[in-house]
């Protein structure tokens, strides 16, 4: 153990924070023993392997633990439990900088918007995470390749079979079929387009700007022989041309930064025709976090997702008011389906692990995309983000009949 001032400071100020710990037990053990702090379920036992994990926390908060847990300079039987219980006894803190932030974004915004991020800072930002292996993401995901909440609609669902009916319920809502030409937006790896072409027989235009993503899902497209029927584009959103029936967008968004919402939708409404239909499936944070958290840098935005931005579900339903004729007909929250998906993935991650390291990628990698999963987990289980499927309507759109039950 450490024996900098430095180090130590940063200790003493860690435990004194412990001590308001609640929503949970955390036992903290390093080289002067272990500490306890809290009470009740879930326990946590952490171990300090490095000093130095003090001073990251201090500094850093969620990014210094992050690098740490990275670099096992902390060892943690329960990362998922960790997450929850740090969360319930920082919710105090948070409700004030929630505030703070939402006063913040009356006076900072409007200076804010006049520097969005342009379309190669998007590209870039895509790419740092979605091209980092399509092997990786093999390992990591189902053989659908889909990477986005599943619903899991039975008890003892595979994860293809929960990402399938995902995929089927939004088809529904679309009320997509075989004389329909659906756009796209973020084609991932092609699973969607796949299916939507097989399962209704429509054509599907997608586009991407990630350069492995459409490499793979041009093959992917090609094996499943709906070539004829499905088009694959990288390119820009923004660049999109045509008019379509329906338009898609599975957690996309959220790579879209808060100033360019309302192009993202008013392109939507753009590539549609009248009385078309778009569906959009996002992750969403608490309305009342949303302006803290969008203009803030936290370990998913400054580790695993560069540029990345939750919308609540307030700011996306604004958005489309200001900058679309678009109407919002129907949302679901499947957020409660979400942390068995993280969970599911990060069950592949450990039983890959040997097959990840093979890749070239390391066991800091590993450790901080497990984190990562364990982090994204948490947070669905304590409702501080979620998931919905919004759609939206284009003036014109012939609703159906909806028959009162008796």
């Amino acid at each position: 153990m450490s024996t900098r001032p430095v180090h130590l400071a940063a200790a003493l100020a860690v435990r004194r924070l412990a001590r308001h710990v609640r929503g949970g037990t955390l036992v903290v053990e390093d080289g002067r023993g272990a500490h306890r702090f809290g009470a009740g379920p879930p326990e946590v036992r952490v171990r300090v392997v490095d000093d130095r994990v003090y001073a990251a926390v201090v500094g850093r908060g969620s990014i210094g633990l992050a690098e740490a847990y990275a670099a096992g300079q902390l060892e943690c039987d329960d990362p998922c439990g960790l997450v929850q219980v740090l969360s319930r006894s920082l919710a105090p803190l948070t409700a004030v900088h929630d505030r703070l932030g939402r006063l913040s974004a009356t006076v900072g915004d409007p200076v804010r918007r006049l520097a969005p991020p342009t379309p190669g800072d998007d590209r870039r930002n895509v790419q740092a995470h979605y091209d980092l292996s399509n092997a990786f993401f093999e390992l990591l995901l189902d053989e659908t390749m889909t990477y986005s909440c599943a619903v899991f609609e039975r008890p003892g669902a595979t994860l293809a079979e929960a990402q399938r009916a995902k995929l089927d319920r939004l088809f529904a809502k679309l009320d997509l079929g075989p004389d329909d030409h659906l756009v796209e937006i973020g084609t991932g790896w092609g699973g969607l387009a796949v299916h939507a072409a097989t399962r209704t027989g429509c054509r599907v235009t997608t586009t991407t700007i990630s350069a492995a993503q459409y490499e793979l899902a041009r093959s992917r497209v090609e094996a499943a022989g709906v070539a004829d029927r499905v088009t694959v584009l990288e390119r820009d959103y923004r660049e999109l041309t045509g008019t379509f029936d329906k338009l898609v967008s599975v957690e996309m968004v959220e790579a879209v930064d808060w100033r360019l919402h309302d192009t993202f939708f008013a392109t939507c409404a753009r590539l549609l025709r009248p009385g078309g239909l778009a569906a959009i499936q996002a992750i969403t944070i608490d309305d009342r976090s949303f302006d803290r958290a969008k203009n803030r840098s936290d370990f998913i935005t400054g580790v695993i997702f560069p540029g990345g931005c939750i919308p609540s579900v307030a700011s996306l339903v604004r958005s489309v008011s200001r900058a679309t004729p678009m109407t919002v007909v129907d949302l679901e929250d499947i957020g409660r389906h979400y942390a068995e998906t993280l969970h599911r993935w990060r069950d592949n991650l450990r039983a890959n692990a040997e097959a990840v390291d093979s890749l070239g990628l390391d066991e800091r990698f590993r450790r901080l995309w497990e984190l990562y999963l364990a982090y994204c987990e948490a947070a669905f289980l304590e409702r501080h983000i979620s998931d919905v499927q919004l759609v939206l309507a284009m003036p014109g759109w012939d609703a159906p009949l909806a028959a009162r039950s008796r």
